[in-house]
């Protein structure tokens, strides 16, 4: 396991520390989840089961039916 140094100014850390106390957890570990949710790449358990759940959900040709035609675009 990795070890990281960082370096906070006073009003930060204070809100750190308030923050992982609030969630009831260590700061390291606060630090470590918050970390790893502002990296994930991946879709969260929950909203890759919600794909396809709405079985009365229109398909993309039903919901672009009343859009009308493109325009023909300019060549480049």
């Amino acid at each position: 396991m990795g070890q990281v140094t960082i370096y906070l100014d006073n009003d930060s850390e204070a809100m750190m520390k308030q923050a992982a106390k609030e969630a009831g957890m260590p700061v390291s570990r606060w630090l470590s989840e918050l970390v790893r949710a502002k990296t994930r790449n991946d879709w969260p358990l929950e909203v890759r089961q919600a794909a396809g759940a709405w079985s009365d959900f229109p398909d993309a040709a039903a919901l672009r039916a009343g859009q009308g035609q493109d325009l023909v675009r300019e060549s480049l």
